[in-house]
């Protein structure tokens, strides 16, 4: 057992030093990773754990820390006690490495890898770079394509919008807006779906998080509690991880793009509105209290939309958010993301170089 022990630590050590390397190839990793071992790992994995419509994953997790306090709960004298960790913190220490070996193989073998891929950007050869100046001048153009689909849906400007429709309803209209992308653009094409109500969608909310992606089982796991009127968007995020786009910007944009794709106009609003909300932050970015004078540009409808967000998430700050952003930034981090939490507003940029050569938001 402890010789197993070692191989598995020693394995940890080289997988480590094996992605560092890779990391230096994304073009490798986009070859015959991303656009060849993945495909068919997502594929399988979409196809058995959407046939459930239940999340696997969450129950696999929730199994895990069941199995993880009961064994901290049998072995507390010797876990808890420093006369132990003394005379046998070698074997603790390689149960405990042996354990993040397992997990951390799986985790870049079943998803993690793509992390280390080439830049979306590169590949659609979009300039991300922009001035406050562009900024403003495309945030406008962003504020009357989201006033236009606001105003379709809506004749009163000042009500925000509503979304009808239940979530097993916005699930399956997901996949209009990904069919019409994947005609544009094969590498965003979308097949075999599992979406999930997230079992654990309230300790997700206190966390601060509208979604994630489980990497062992390709389900798109999405908080069931967030405000409606933005849902759609955020499904189509997590979708865009499954297809193996891992960072966040990118799937930002790959979601963005198939909210408006779609037909339905609650998803155009959600992506236009998602989008919006997005460019006013970057703004506040460059200059503080700036995004403020295009308020009155502004639906006062779709303000409230975005007054709903703030005070749906305030309702539920505590400590736990802090901690697990916190957490969660420096994953990225260590994970080629080098904006971190940050990564989400970039894909702002994205759009930016999307429309730089056409004369409106469509």
């Amino acid at each position: 057992m402890k010789k197993s022990k070692i191989i598995l630590s020693i394995f940890f050590v080289i997988q480590i030093i094996t992605i560092k390397i890779l990391s230096f190839f994304p073009e490798f990793i986009e070859e015959y990773y991303s656009n060849g071992l993945y495909l068919w790992i997502s594929k399988i994995s979409r196809i058995v754990c959407g046939s459930f419509n239940f999340s696997i994953g969450d129950i696999i997790y929730l199994i895990l820390i069941v199995i993880l306090i009961r064994y901290i709960f049998i072995n507390r004298k010797t876990i808890f006690s420093w006369k132990s960790w003394k005379t046998e913190w070698k074997s603790k220490m390689l149960t405990v490495l042996s354990f993040v070996s397992v997990f951390y193989f799986f985790f870049n073998f079943l998803w993690g890898l793509n992390y280390h891929r080439v830049p979306l950007y590169e590949k659609m050869n979009l300039d991300k770079e922009y001035t406050m100046e562009e900024l403003i001048v495309f945030t406008k153009k962003m504020i009357v394509k989201t006033n236009e689909i606001h105003s379709q849906i809506e004749k009163n400007d000042s009500l925000k919008i509503a979304n009808p429709y239940n979530i097993e309803t916005i699930y399956g209209k997901t996949q209009n807006g990904y069919d019409k992308l994947g005609k544009q653009y094969a590498s965003f094409k979308y097949e075999n779906p599992s979406i999930k109500k997230s079992l654990v969608s309230l300790p997700l909310t206190y966390m601060g998080f509208g979604g994630y992606l489980n990497p062992f089982t390709n389900e798109a796991q999405v908080n069931y509690k967030i405000p409606k009127y933005n849902f759609p968007t955020t499904v189509c995020h997590e979708m865009a991880h499954q297809i193996g786009y891992a960072s966040e910007s990118e799937a930002n944009f790959i979601g963005y793009l198939a909210s408006i794709n779609n037909e339905d106009i609650y998803f155009k609003y959600s992506g236009y509105s998602y989008a919006l909300k997005y460019c006013l932050g970057s703004i506040e970015k460059f200059e503080e209290g700036k995004s403020k004078e295009l308020w009155p540009l502004i639906h006062p409808g779709i303000l409230k939309n975005f007054q709903e967000s703030q005070d749906f998430w305030d309702s539920y700050q505590t400590p736990i958010d802090t901690f697990f952003h916190y957490f969660y930034d420096h994953f990225l981090k260590a994970n080629q993301q080098k904006d971190g939490l940050e990564g989400y507003s970039k894909f702002v940029g994205l759009m930016m170089g999307y429309y730089k050569d056409k004369a409106k938001i469509e």
